[in-house]
């Protein structure tokens, strides 16, 4: 079984609405960041900025679906579990689920498609990137 990835977030008074939740164009927001965290955590601390400086990997996103759940607030840490679920010829997809003092606020799914970063065309998923990545994958 891999090894379960959570990036907790501080949601702040500023990330809320006048209904004191936190604002839904947010919860993406803290998604991506999550993912970007996965990213970090597995490539010796490279997230997108080096993967496409570095190592001229892009990953533009090509679908995104968010379900809620719950309302996000500052009251408690916003725990984003993040994880592989398929990893295809030329594309990942992630799962973001995110929870609030051990409930459920959103379920994400994002699929990205790895490109030639500088020449913004797509390309199969690198060797070293697969390798590095199929073992974490979880269905869901």
């Amino acid at each position: 079984m891999p090894e379960r990835f959570v990036h907790p977030v501080n949601v702040t008074w500023g990330d809320c609405d006048p209904a004191r939740i936190a604002y839904t164009a947010r919860l993406p927001y803290f998604a991506l960041d999550a993912i970007n965290a996965w990213w970090e955590a597995h490539l010796d601390g490279d997230g997108w900025f080096q993967m496409e400086i570095d190592r001229n990997v892009g990953t533009p996103f090509v679908s995104m679906a968010m379900e809620f759940r719950s309302p996000v607030t500052p009251r408690h840490t916003l725990m984003c579990e993040t994880f592989p679920t398929r990893l295809g010829e030329k594309s990942i997809s992630f799962a973001v689920n995110g929870s609030q003092d051990g409930t459920l606020c959103f379920e994400g799914r994002f699929t990205c498609v790895f490109t030639i970063a500088d020449k913004f065309k797509s390309q199969p998923v690198p060797a070293d990137f697969r390798a590095m990545i199929e073992p974490h994958i979880r269905a869901e």
